[in-house]
Protein backbone atom coordinates (compact mmCIF):
# COMPACT_ATOMS: atom_id res chain seq x y z
CA UNK A 1 0.00 0.00 0.00
CA UNK A 2 1.64 3.33 -1.05
CA UNK A 3 0.75 6.22 1.14
CA UNK A 4 0.65 8.82 -1.99
CA UNK A 5 -1.64 7.47 -3.69
CA UNK A 6 -5.44 7.28 -2.63
CA UNK A 7 -8.64 5.70 -4.19
CA UNK A 8 -10.86 7.67 -6.06
CA UNK A 9 -13.58 8.21 -3.51
CA UNK A 10 -17.11 6.93 -4.34
CA UNK A 11 -20.12 8.94 -3.87
CA UNK A 12 -21.72 8.33 -0.70
CA UNK A 13 -25.54 8.06 -2.22
CA UNK A 14 -26.47 6.33 -5.76
CA UNK A 15 -30.22 6.43 -7.17
CA UNK A 16 -31.32 3.07 -7.96
CA UNK A 17 -32.97 3.59 -11.16
CA UNK A 18 -35.39 0.85 -10.92
CA UNK A 19 -36.94 3.45 -7.42
CA UNK A 20 -36.62 6.38 -9.84
CA UNK A 21 -40.65 7.05 -11.01
CA UNK A 22 -40.73 8.16 -15.12
CA UNK A 23 -42.65 11.42 -15.47
CA UNK A 24 -45.84 10.42 -16.88
CA UNK A 25 -46.85 12.96 -20.16
CA UNK A 26 -49.22 15.62 -19.06
CA UNK A 27 -51.43 17.47 -21.19
CA UNK A 28 -50.72 20.99 -21.37
CA UNK A 29 -54.22 23.21 -20.03
CA UNK A 30 -56.68 24.68 -22.19
CA UNK A 31 -55.80 28.70 -22.76
CA UNK A 32 -58.18 30.65 -21.03
CA UNK A 33 -61.09 32.29 -23.52
CA UNK A 34 -60.48 35.92 -24.42
CA UNK A 35 -63.01 38.13 -23.48
CA UNK A 36 -65.10 39.73 -26.41
CA UNK A 37 -65.69 43.23 -26.60
CA UNK A 38 -68.61 44.69 -27.44
CA UNK A 39 -69.20 45.47 -31.08
CA UNK A 40 -69.25 48.75 -31.97
CA UNK A 41 -72.26 50.69 -33.63
CA UNK A 42 -71.60 51.69 -37.05
CA UNK A 43 -70.33 55.00 -37.45
CA UNK A 44 -69.24 55.56 -33.82
CA UNK A 45 -65.55 56.43 -33.48
CA UNK A 46 -64.98 56.74 -36.80
CA UNK A 47 -62.95 59.91 -37.42
CA UNK A 48 -63.03 60.69 -33.42
CA UNK A 49 -59.58 62.48 -32.68
CA UNK A 50 -59.65 62.27 -28.49
CA UNK A 51 -56.82 64.31 -26.50
CA UNK A 52 -56.48 64.92 -22.57
CA UNK A 53 -55.97 68.53 -21.51
CA UNK A 54 -56.10 70.64 -18.13
CA UNK A 55 -57.61 73.98 -18.26
CA UNK A 56 -55.59 76.56 -16.74
CA UNK A 57 -56.71 79.10 -14.37
CA UNK A 58 -58.04 81.53 -16.70
CA UNK A 59 -60.15 78.55 -18.46
CA UNK A 60 -58.12 78.05 -21.42
CA UNK A 61 -56.66 74.47 -22.49
CA UNK A 62 -54.31 73.70 -24.85
CA UNK A 63 -54.97 71.29 -27.86
CA UNK A 64 -52.70 71.89 -30.54
CA UNK A 65 -53.25 68.53 -32.19
CA UNK A 66 -56.64 68.40 -32.57
CA UNK A 67 -56.91 72.16 -34.14
CA UNK A 68 -54.47 71.12 -36.77
CA UNK A 69 -56.37 68.62 -37.75
CA UNK A 70 -59.07 70.91 -37.78
CA UNK A 71 -57.21 73.34 -39.63
CA UNK A 72 -58.30 75.97 -36.63
CA UNK A 73 -55.92 78.26 -36.25
CA UNK A 74 -55.42 81.18 -34.06
CA UNK A 75 -57.77 83.85 -34.30
CA UNK A 76 -60.58 81.83 -35.52
CA UNK A 77 -64.01 82.75 -33.76
CA UNK A 78 -65.87 79.89 -31.61
CA UNK A 79 -69.43 79.76 -30.55
CA UNK A 80 -69.12 77.56 -27.49
CA UNK A 81 -72.34 76.06 -25.30
CA UNK A 82 -73.04 73.30 -22.79
CA UNK A 83 -74.77 70.33 -24.12
CA UNK A 84 -75.89 67.54 -22.16
CA UNK A 85 -73.26 68.01 -19.62
CA UNK A 86 -70.24 68.81 -22.35
CA UNK A 87 -68.87 72.26 -23.84
CA UNK A 88 -69.75 71.91 -27.73
CA UNK A 89 -67.41 74.12 -29.38
CA UNK A 90 -67.58 75.37 -33.15
CA UNK A 91 -66.04 77.88 -35.52
CA UNK A 92 -68.76 80.50 -35.83
CA UNK A 93 -68.38 83.85 -37.96
CA UNK A 94 -70.35 85.91 -34.61
CA UNK A 95 -68.54 84.04 -32.20
CA UNK A 96 -67.62 85.72 -28.85
CA UNK A 97 -64.79 83.62 -28.02
CA UNK A 98 -61.13 82.60 -30.35
CA UNK A 99 -58.32 79.91 -31.13
CA UNK A 100 -55.91 82.06 -28.32
CA UNK A 101 -52.46 82.36 -30.32
CA UNK A 102 -50.70 79.01 -28.59
CA UNK A 103 -53.38 77.70 -29.57
CA UNK A 104 -55.84 76.58 -26.68
CA UNK A 105 -59.74 77.02 -26.18
CA UNK A 106 -61.30 79.24 -24.37
CA UNK A 107 -63.55 77.27 -21.28
CA UNK A 108 -65.66 80.48 -20.62
CA UNK A 109 -66.37 80.32 -16.40
CA UNK A 110 -70.10 79.34 -17.05
CA UNK A 111 -69.69 76.74 -19.31
CA UNK A 112 -67.20 75.44 -16.74
CA UNK A 113 -69.45 75.45 -13.56
CA UNK A 114 -72.53 73.95 -15.72
CA UNK A 115 -70.17 71.30 -16.13
CA UNK A 116 -68.50 70.68 -13.13
CA UNK A 117 -64.51 71.39 -14.84
CA UNK A 118 -62.25 72.66 -12.00
CA UNK A 119 -59.30 74.37 -12.94
CA UNK A 120 -56.38 71.70 -13.70
CA UNK A 121 -58.58 68.93 -13.59
CA UNK A 122 -58.29 66.70 -16.70
CA UNK A 123 -61.08 66.89 -19.12
CA UNK A 124 -61.14 64.66 -22.33
CA UNK A 125 -61.52 66.89 -26.10
CA UNK A 126 -63.12 64.84 -28.15
CA UNK A 127 -62.60 66.02 -32.43
CA UNK A 128 -65.31 65.30 -34.81
CA UNK A 129 -63.65 66.41 -37.99
CA UNK A 130 -66.60 65.50 -40.62
CA UNK A 131 -68.69 68.05 -38.11
CA UNK A 132 -65.85 70.53 -37.75
CA UNK A 133 -66.59 70.76 -33.80
CA UNK A 134 -65.32 70.02 -30.50
CA UNK A 135 -66.94 67.91 -27.65
CA UNK A 136 -65.12 68.68 -24.21
CA UNK A 137 -66.03 65.96 -21.69
CA UNK A 138 -65.35 66.19 -18.33
CA UNK A 139 -63.36 63.84 -16.12
CA UNK A 140 -66.19 62.94 -14.00
CA UNK A 141 -68.29 62.05 -17.04
CA UNK A 142 -65.48 59.97 -18.51
CA UNK A 143 -65.45 57.59 -14.75
CA UNK A 144 -69.01 56.97 -14.82
CA UNK A 145 -69.41 55.80 -18.59
CA UNK A 146 -66.15 53.42 -18.41
CA UNK A 147 -67.27 52.50 -14.78
CA UNK A 148 -70.85 51.54 -16.18
CA UNK A 149 -68.87 49.73 -19.37
CA UNK A 150 -66.66 47.63 -17.02
CA UNK A 151 -69.52 46.70 -14.90
CA UNK A 152 -71.31 44.82 -17.65
CA UNK A 153 -68.00 43.65 -19.46
CA UNK A 154 -67.29 41.68 -16.04
CA UNK A 155 -71.31 40.97 -15.37
CA UNK A 156 -71.39 43.20 -12.07
CA UNK A 157 -73.75 45.42 -11.02
CA UNK A 158 -73.29 49.22 -11.69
Amino acid sequence: MSLGRSRPRQPDEQFVEALVPIPLPVASPEPAPLPTLPALAAGIGDGVLFDVGRPDAAGRVTARALLRALGWTPGLTLHVDVVTGAILITPAVDGAHVVGTREELPLPAAARHLCGIATGEPVLLAALPRQNRILVHPSHTITAVLADLHARILGEPS
